[in-house]
Protein backbone atom coordinates (compact mmCIF):
# COMPACT_ATOMS: atom_id res chain seq x y z
CA UNK A 1 0.00 0.00 0.00
CA UNK A 2 1.33 3.32 -0.77
CA UNK A 3 1.66 5.86 2.05
CA UNK A 4 -0.65 8.13 0.87
CA UNK A 5 -3.18 5.37 0.53
CA UNK A 6 -2.94 4.45 4.70
CA UNK A 7 -5.04 5.85 7.55
CA UNK A 8 -2.62 7.56 8.78
CA UNK A 9 -2.25 9.91 6.16
CA UNK A 10 -5.87 10.34 5.10
CA UNK A 11 -6.48 11.37 8.97
CA UNK A 12 -3.56 13.63 8.60
CA UNK A 13 -5.19 14.95 5.54
CA UNK A 14 -8.22 16.02 7.25
CA UNK A 15 -6.44 17.34 9.73
CA UNK A 16 -4.79 19.49 7.90
CA UNK A 17 -8.02 20.86 6.14
CA UNK A 18 -9.18 21.77 9.08
CA UNK A 19 -6.29 23.86 10.40
CA UNK A 20 -5.17 25.12 7.23
CA UNK A 21 -6.64 28.89 7.26
CA UNK A 22 -6.02 29.40 10.95
CA UNK A 23 -3.51 32.04 11.37
CA UNK A 24 -0.21 31.10 13.63
CA UNK A 25 -0.43 34.72 15.08
CA UNK A 26 -3.83 33.97 16.64
CA UNK A 27 -2.15 30.41 17.48
CA UNK A 28 0.13 32.72 19.85
CA UNK A 29 -2.70 34.35 20.79
CA UNK A 30 -4.76 31.72 21.93
CA UNK A 31 -1.33 30.21 23.81
CA UNK A 32 0.87 32.09 25.68
CA UNK A 33 2.85 28.95 26.52
CA UNK A 34 2.80 27.77 23.08
CA UNK A 35 6.61 28.31 22.16
CA UNK A 36 7.55 26.65 25.10
CA UNK A 37 5.38 23.51 24.28
CA UNK A 38 6.72 23.58 21.11
CA UNK A 39 10.37 23.24 20.78
CA UNK A 40 13.17 20.95 21.41
CA UNK A 41 16.67 21.39 23.07
CA UNK A 42 19.63 18.62 22.88
CA UNK A 43 22.69 17.91 21.48
CA UNK A 44 23.54 21.45 21.16
CA UNK A 45 20.29 22.03 18.63
CA UNK A 46 17.17 24.72 19.41
CA UNK A 47 14.53 23.18 17.66
CA UNK A 48 11.14 25.71 17.12
CA UNK A 49 8.05 23.77 16.12
CA UNK A 50 5.82 26.78 17.17
CA UNK A 51 6.36 29.13 14.25
CA UNK A 52 4.52 26.20 12.19
CA UNK A 53 1.15 26.03 11.66
CA UNK A 54 0.64 22.44 13.73
CA UNK A 55 -1.29 21.57 17.27
CA UNK A 56 -0.66 18.99 19.21
CA UNK A 57 -2.58 16.97 17.27
CA UNK A 58 -1.17 17.55 14.34
CA UNK A 59 1.95 16.26 15.87
CA UNK A 60 0.67 13.01 17.15
CA UNK A 61 -0.80 12.49 14.21
CA UNK A 62 2.67 12.44 12.15
CA UNK A 63 3.82 10.50 14.74
CA UNK A 64 0.90 7.57 14.09
CA UNK A 65 2.19 8.19 10.28
CA UNK A 66 5.83 7.68 11.23
CA UNK A 67 4.92 4.75 12.58
CA UNK A 68 2.90 3.00 9.78
CA UNK A 69 5.56 3.85 7.68
CA UNK A 70 7.67 1.95 9.90
CA UNK A 71 10.22 4.98 9.83
CA UNK A 72 11.69 3.47 13.29
CA UNK A 73 12.76 0.46 11.01
CA UNK A 74 14.27 1.90 8.18
CA UNK A 75 16.46 4.40 10.26
CA UNK A 76 17.38 1.31 12.25
CA UNK A 77 18.60 -0.02 8.84
CA UNK A 78 20.45 3.02 8.36
CA UNK A 79 22.39 2.87 11.18
CA UNK A 80 23.19 -0.78 11.01
CA UNK A 81 24.80 -0.57 7.19
CA UNK A 82 22.17 -2.34 5.37
CA UNK A 83 21.80 -1.86 1.76
CA UNK A 84 18.68 0.77 1.77
CA UNK A 85 20.65 2.45 -1.80
CA UNK A 86 18.14 -0.08 -3.68
CA UNK A 87 19.27 1.89 -6.80
CA UNK A 88 22.89 1.27 -5.70
CA UNK A 89 22.41 -1.37 -3.62
CA UNK A 90 24.50 -0.43 -0.84
CA UNK A 91 24.63 1.44 2.57
CA UNK A 92 23.82 4.69 3.11
CA UNK A 93 26.88 6.00 5.22
CA UNK A 94 26.73 9.13 5.63
CA UNK A 95 26.03 8.45 9.20
CA UNK A 96 29.62 7.34 9.59
CA UNK A 97 31.24 10.99 8.57
CA UNK A 98 29.35 12.34 11.52
CA UNK A 99 29.97 9.64 14.06
CA UNK A 100 32.11 11.83 15.72
CA UNK A 101 31.50 9.16 18.77
CA UNK A 102 33.84 6.54 16.92
CA UNK A 103 31.12 4.23 17.70
CA UNK A 104 31.41 1.02 15.84
CA UNK A 105 29.30 0.90 12.45
CA UNK A 106 29.25 -2.28 10.69
CA UNK A 107 28.71 -3.17 6.95
CA UNK A 108 28.64 -6.99 6.45
CA UNK A 109 30.74 -8.07 9.72
CA UNK A 110 33.29 -5.30 9.48
CA UNK A 111 33.60 -2.04 11.45
CA UNK A 112 34.01 0.97 8.70
CA UNK A 113 34.93 3.42 11.03
CA UNK A 114 38.98 3.14 11.23
CA UNK A 115 38.91 3.81 7.51
CA UNK A 116 36.76 6.65 7.61
CA UNK A 117 39.04 8.09 10.74
CA UNK A 118 41.83 7.84 8.66
CA UNK A 119 40.37 9.57 5.61
CA UNK A 120 39.15 12.01 7.91
CA UNK A 121 43.02 12.61 9.01
CA UNK A 122 43.72 12.96 5.50
CA UNK A 123 41.87 15.28 4.61
CA UNK A 124 42.38 17.87 7.66
CA UNK A 125 46.39 17.45 7.05
CA UNK A 126 45.59 18.15 3.65
CA UNK A 127 43.14 21.23 4.04
CA UNK A 128 46.12 22.78 7.09
CA UNK A 129 48.67 22.25 4.44
CA UNK A 130 46.99 24.25 1.97
CA UNK A 131 45.78 26.70 5.07
CA UNK A 132 49.18 27.41 6.15
CA UNK A 133 50.56 27.41 2.35
CA UNK A 134 52.77 24.23 2.68
CA UNK A 135 50.72 22.92 -0.35
CA UNK A 136 51.43 25.47 -2.94
CA UNK A 137 50.44 25.84 -6.80
CA UNK A 138 52.49 23.97 -10.07
CA UNK A 139 54.87 26.98 -10.35
CA UNK A 140 55.52 27.08 -6.09
CA UNK A 141 53.31 29.69 -5.93
CA UNK A 142 50.32 29.88 -2.52
CA UNK A 143 47.12 28.55 -3.25
CA UNK A 144 44.79 31.74 -3.18
CA UNK A 145 41.71 29.83 -4.49
CA UNK A 146 39.96 26.84 -4.61
CA UNK A 147 36.80 25.76 -6.79
CA UNK A 148 34.48 22.89 -6.39
CA UNK A 149 33.44 21.17 -8.88
CA UNK A 150 29.71 18.92 -8.31
CA UNK A 151 25.94 19.16 -8.39
CA UNK A 152 22.99 18.47 -5.73
CA UNK A 153 24.42 17.96 -2.72
CA UNK A 154 28.24 17.65 -4.14
CA UNK A 155 27.84 21.38 -4.22
CA UNK A 156 25.07 23.05 -2.21
CA UNK A 157 26.72 21.15 0.57
CA UNK A 158 29.86 22.41 0.13
CA UNK A 159 28.79 25.62 -0.08
CA UNK A 160 26.11 25.28 2.56
CA UNK A 161 28.89 24.40 4.81
CA UNK A 162 31.40 27.06 3.69
CA UNK A 163 28.67 29.91 4.09
CA UNK A 164 27.85 28.66 7.33
CA UNK A 165 31.20 28.43 9.08
CA UNK A 166 32.77 31.90 6.70
CA UNK A 167 33.29 33.74 10.06
CA UNK A 168 36.46 31.25 10.79
CA UNK A 169 37.64 30.59 6.89
CA UNK A 170 40.78 32.01 5.82
CA UNK A 171 39.87 35.27 3.92
CA UNK A 172 43.37 35.03 1.91
CA UNK A 173 41.30 32.07 -0.03
CA UNK A 174 38.40 32.68 -2.19
CA UNK A 175 36.03 29.45 -2.65
CA UNK A 176 33.87 29.35 -5.57
CA UNK A 177 31.40 26.80 -6.85
CA UNK A 178 30.52 25.05 -10.50
CA UNK A 179 27.08 23.26 -10.79
CA UNK A 180 25.88 24.21 -14.49
CA UNK A 181 26.82 21.93 -17.28
CA UNK A 182 26.53 25.41 -19.28
CA UNK A 183 30.40 26.66 -19.91
CA UNK A 184 29.28 30.15 -19.24
CA UNK A 185 28.98 29.42 -15.37
CA UNK A 186 32.79 28.02 -15.12
CA UNK A 187 34.27 30.64 -17.36
CA UNK A 188 33.08 33.15 -15.33
CA UNK A 189 33.82 31.46 -12.15
CA UNK A 190 37.72 31.63 -13.70
CA UNK A 191 37.96 34.95 -14.79
CA UNK A 192 39.81 36.37 -13.24
CA UNK A 193 41.95 33.47 -11.40
CA UNK A 194 45.48 32.23 -12.03
CA UNK A 195 45.96 28.62 -12.35
CA UNK A 196 49.13 28.71 -10.66
CA UNK A 197 47.42 29.89 -7.45
CA UNK A 198 43.82 27.47 -8.05
CA UNK A 199 42.81 24.51 -6.84
CA UNK A 200 39.88 22.29 -7.69
CA UNK A 201 38.13 20.00 -6.01
CA UNK A 202 35.85 17.27 -7.94
CA UNK A 203 33.18 16.04 -6.06
CA UNK A 204 31.25 13.24 -6.75
CA UNK A 205 29.71 9.44 -5.63
CA UNK A 206 30.54 7.80 -8.88
CA UNK A 207 32.63 10.24 -11.26
CA UNK A 208 29.98 9.38 -14.07
CA UNK A 209 27.71 12.54 -13.20
CA UNK A 210 27.55 14.24 -16.71
CA UNK A 211 27.93 17.67 -15.30
CA UNK A 212 30.26 17.54 -13.10
CA UNK A 213 32.58 15.50 -15.39
CA UNK A 214 31.98 18.15 -17.94
CA UNK A 215 32.76 20.63 -15.72
CA UNK A 216 36.16 18.96 -14.69
CA UNK A 217 37.41 18.34 -18.05
CA UNK A 218 37.22 22.16 -18.58
CA UNK A 219 38.90 22.88 -15.31
CA UNK A 220 41.45 19.98 -16.69
CA UNK A 221 42.26 21.65 -19.90
CA UNK A 222 42.34 25.22 -18.07
CA UNK A 223 44.79 24.43 -16.01
CA UNK A 224 46.87 21.82 -18.59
Amino acid sequence: MKLTETKAWQNLTSHFNMIKDIHIKDMFESDPNRAARFTVQDLGLYVDFSKNRLTEETLDLLLKLARSANLKAAIDAMFTGKRINQTENRPVLHIALRNRSNRPIYVAGKDVMPAVNTVLEKMAAFCNRIRSGEWKGFTGKRIKNIVNIGIGGSDLGPAFVCEALKYYSDRDITTSFVSNVDPSHIVETLQNKSSEETLFIIASKTFTTQETMTNANTAKNWLL
